[in-house]
């Protein structure tokens, strides 16, 4: 078979970036980022991007929006078609890389096979309203739902707004092109995976992480509101506010990015028994050079 695009995925500090760049490299390619929070200027050390890495190879979906502007998996997939028709007319391989299974997903099975998702902004906004307010948005986004008896509970209603409104902007989203995908994940032993999460959190750290969320918080981003931004963003926030002290801001942290690397592992695994074919690189034996050996001329 032929492939028209190339997808290296694995949880958080995987090493993901670094082989795509090699990879890249090697294949004349460019780099499509599928991380949710990347898209957001500003928010660098937080989210990993890690741009040194890239060099001189091109990348996309990377600083495009700055924080509090609605990134959701929709926009991704616009953002997604626009970036991989844009390198394909350049004459490269678009390389999807990232840890973000949903959109992941979003691309490689089409958003129609994609549960609606929670959406935390959207939720926010719907707590100070009444229950019956909320039926009334409900009935207005789906004027064929009549009969809104049975959604009196406010969960229920929050939830069925959070659907409707993914629906709606189901719609809206222009056909992702005709992909041929050729997926690779990088894959560590636990207790080596475990390492390296502890020690990136640590570098990220020195590096600046405290500094950075600050920073943020200072151009007008509320602490509560940086909370939403992932794990980093959440506990550095809490340690800024005093609710944390530095040692227990890390140690939680740590566990919690831990528990992260988990579920997007269960993720991958759902995505193989939904049908997504992934071959599972050894992360600990040169996983660019394994790649570049087992798919020579795959792709067009």
């Amino acid at each position: 078979m032929s492939y028209n695009l190339l997808v290296i995925l694995g949880p958080n500090a995987s090493g993901k970036t670094r082989v795509a760049v090699q990879v890249a490299r090697a294949l004349k390619g460019e780099i499509i980022s599928a991380d949710s929070r990347q898209v957001y200027r500003g928010m660098d050390i937080g989210t990993g991007k890690d741009l040194e890495e890239y060099d001189s190879v091109p990348y996309h979906l990377i600083d495009i929006v700055d924080p509090g502007c609605e990134f959701n998996v929709f926009e991704f997939q616009r953002r997604f078609g626009e970036a991989f028709k844009g390198i394909q007319a350049r004459g490269h391989l678009p390389i999807l890389v990232g840890g973000t299974g949903m959109y992941l997903d979003s691309v490689l099975r089409g958003y129609e096979l994609i549960e609606a998702p929670e959406n935390l902004a959207l939720r926010q906004e719907l707590a100070v309203h009444s229950a019956e307010n909320l039926a009334a948005r409900l009935k207005e986004i789906n004027p064929k739902l009549h009969n809104t008896t049975d959604l009196l509970d406010r969960n229920r209603l929050i939830r069925a707004i959070e659907i409707a409104e993914y629906q709606r902007e189901a719609q809206n989203v222009p056909p992702l092109p005709e992909l041929s995908p050729l997926v690779f994940g990088i894959k560590w032993e636990r207790k080596a995976l475990r390492r390296r999460i502890t020690q990136r959190l640590k570098e990220r750290l020195s590096h600046g992480l405290i500094e950075e969320v600050a920073r943020l918080h200072h151009t007008g981003i509320p602490l509560e509101a940086l909370e939403f931004y992932g794990l980093e963003y959440r506990f550095v926030a809490q340690y800024l506010k005093g609710a944390l002290n530095k040692n227990d801001m890390f140690q939680k942290l740590n566990s919690a990015i831990h528990q992260l690397a988990k579920r997007q592992e269960t993720w991958f695994r759902r995505m193989e028994r939904q049908g997504v074919r992934i071959q599972w690189i050894d992360g600990n034996q040169d996983p660019a050079a394994s790649i570049l050996q087992k798919n020579q001329g795959y792709f067009f």
